[in-house]
């Protein structure tokens, strides 16, 4: 199986185990972004605990589910985005406000849009989860 796009795999996997019931999921071959954005929506509680395994290449994680994710996906085109711009985004990929995450890349790491916005950063868009 070879993907363009690792990250859309791999929240797709996540949210179809999640939408069929299933406790875990496996999510294979996984990036550097990839576990950054599991680590994100794991420290929010959308998904439980993490096991990462397999040094071959690409490697593989094991996510406990809990059943709180509605919906997370990857954000295409990825958009840039300013500061003064987190409203208009916040309204054509969430449900509410302060209803959900947008997952911002800045400078300074990747992040939740909340915290890009509480540090005066812009960045580029690359995933969503409610």
């Amino acid at each position: 199986m070879s993907s363009n796009d690792l990250l859309a795999t791999a929240l797709s996997n996540v949210y179809n185990a999640e939408k069929v019931g299933k406790r875990s999921c496996l999510v294979k071959p996984i990036s550097k972004l990839i576990k950054v954005v599991l680590d994100i929506m794991k420290n929010n509680n959308y998904i439980g605990d993490i096991e990462y395994g397999g040094e071959t290449k690409g490697g593989i994680a094991k996510i406990n589910l809990l059943g709180n994710i509605n919906r997370c996906g990857v954000i295409k085109p990825r958009y840039n985005i300013k500061k003064s711009d987190y409203e208009k985004f916040e309204k054509r990929f969430l449900l509410a406000k302060d209803f959900g995450f947008l997952i911002v890349s800045t400078s300074k790491g990747v992040m939740v849009h909340k915290e890009a916005k509480a540090n005066n950063l812009g960045g580029r868009l690359i995933a969503y989860f409610y």
